[in-house]
């Protein structure tokens, strides 16, 4: 696991961690590991998986579709790239 180390913190805002680690039952290391990761991976964010599937409800895709997808589909086999 990776470790970090945040240098220069105000003492009221070290306190103000300390205080609502306490309240959340946790250490002041455990509570802002949790706030790092409600910062960076909220709960509500957009996966693409679900944002796919919420497109093809919105469009009304239905199994016929995608045989016309696969019927104009380019089925040429992909040339890898050369560095020349």
């Amino acid at each position: 696991m990776a470790m970090l180390t945040v240098r220069n913190l105000p003492d009221d805002v070290h306190r103000a961690l300390r205080v609502q680690a306490a309240l959340h039952g946790r250490s002041t290391e455990a509570e802002v590991r949790e706030i790092l990761a409600n910062a960076v991976k909220p709960e509500a964010r957009m996966r693409v998986g679900d944002a796919l599937a919420a497109l093809g409800r919105k469009l009304a895709l239905k199994n016929e579709d995608f045989d016309i997808f696969d019927q104009v589909r380019d089925k040429t086999p992909a040339e890898p790239p050369r560095f020349e």
